[in-house]
């Protein structure tokens, strides 16, 4: 697979308090198969990691939300955490930003409390979606299905409910990334 990925570029977006692993394990996967990854951040400062229980490691940012754009990357990965998607959620720019992947048709994968993210941008209606079960409802809410299950893809976009569903996220992320533009995809 390696070879079909090499020059694809995948943005991270994520805020103080991302679930480490959501990040971590997905960018290292990517960077695996040969993909380059740029975590962005709102301001382009390096963001605090919340561990399982605790806060963990700081993480540079590579790009500010401000200085990226949809049409420079292949797709978009959004770690979870409680307070990483409760403040892009609430994120104009953030929003549009995840927008503009829809729109176009890319890949998106949101893992755990990250499609809370993906309800502010109405972009979730009529989709057939996981998450961690708090936020079941919400998308509920929001006009998606949603279902109990380690991983779910939806015409590109792939969401799985925690870490421990993180194998299954990084394969299904790395397919949607190698099969590229979906056209089916609702904005």
């Amino acid at each position: 697979m390696k070879q079909a990925l090499n020059g694809k570029r995948v943005a991270i977006l994520a805020a103080a308090g991302f679930e480490e692993s959501e990040l971590s394990v997905p960018r290292a996967a990517l960077q695996k198969e040969g993909v380059e990854v740029h975590v962005v951040t709102p301001d382009g400062k390096g963001i605090k990691a919340w561990a399982e229980t605790d806060w963990g490691d700081t993480y540079e940012a590579d790009k500010a939300l401000a200085d990226v754009n949809e049409s420079d990357y292949h797709a978009l990965v959004l770690p979870g955490g409680l307070f990483n998607p409760d403040e892009l959620r609430t994120n104009d720019e953030a929003l549009s930003f995840v927008k503009a992947f829809f729109q176009a048709g890319k890949p998106v994968a949101a893992i755990c409390h990250a499609p809370w993210i993906l309800i502010n941008a109405g972009v979730v209606e009529g989709r057939r979606m996981t998450s961690v079960p708090s936020v079941a409802q919400d998308l509920l809410n929001a006009g998606a299905e949603w279902v109990d299950e380690p991983v779910v893809v939806d015409s590109g976009l792939v969401t799985s409910r925690t870490p421990k569903d993180l194998d299954a996220f990084n394969a299904k992320l790395l397919e949607e990334l190698q099969e590229g533009r979906h056209s089916g995809q609702h904005a």
